[in-house]
């Protein structure tokens, strides 16, 4: 049995690396095609989408709190960040590129077969995990490449199957994106087909609503 499980975890880190390494590669192609525009035609060219506008403010999920004790480091909120990615396609195409390595090298598991409960949110480090666990691994990389936390918000929705469901929302200068674990399309909030409960704050650890919509209990079904 130890056998099968070292070569499991070691079948997942060579998923990885080499997503990793494709990525890269990715980025380093995505980067340089775009290195004889101009400023001004680069900027024009980047993907637009409107603001999502919050309202009162709304209860976190008991999950994301239970998480925030284990690791507040990753809830915290430095107000000396910007609130909003100013976003250029070098920024762009390191998004993609970790959206990509990391909804290719997780392999999706719910938190009742992962953890035996029936929601919890955490960070991915033994290669498994479920909506949120891939958007929080996300966030984390993002972060280590100098993207402000702040400006990266887990958000709570509804998705096509009436389903809870979490995704990480990219608050830019030129809209509100949509990172998910179910598509490497990185979508406007507005063409994701999701309706939108609440999401973290930006000025505080409170969450806010995002448009009244009755929040699910549980957010990790897949």
């Amino acid at each position: 049995m130890r056998g099968v499980q070292a070569a499991q975890i070691g079948w997942v880190i060579w998923r990885v690396i080499a997503f990793g390494l494709c990525a890269a590669v990715l980025l380093l192609l995505t980067s340089g095609a775009f290195a004889g525009d101009s400023p001004s035609r680069n900027i024009a060219a980047l993907p637009l989408a409107p603001e999502l506008q919050a309202s009162a403010s709304a209860r976190p999920p008991i999950a994301w709190s239970e998480f925030c004790q284990r690791v507040p480091s990753e809830c915290s909120i430095n107000l000396g960040e910007p609130e909003k990615i100013k976003l250029t396609w070098t920024t762009w195409n390191t998004i993609k590129a970790i959206n990509n390595r990391v909804n290719g090298s997780i392999i999706s598991l719910s938190d009742q077969d992962h953890w035996g409960v029936a929601d919890r949110w955490d960070l991915p480090n033994d290669g498994y995990g479920d909506c949120e666990d891939i958007q929080l691994l996300k966030r984390k990389l993002l972060a280590e490449q100098g993207l402000p936390r702040r400006a990266m918000r887990m958000t709570v929705v509804i998705d096509d199957r009436g389903d809870g469901h979490a995704v990480l929302m990219m608050r830019t200068d030129r809209g509100d994106f949509i990172l998910d674990n179910k598509t490497n399309a990185i979508l406007p909030w507005d063409q994701t087909g999701f309706t939108f409960s609440k999401r973290e704050g930006h000025d505080s650890t409170a969450w806010l609503s995002l448009g009244g919509f009755p929040s699910p209990i549980a957010t990790a079904k897949r």
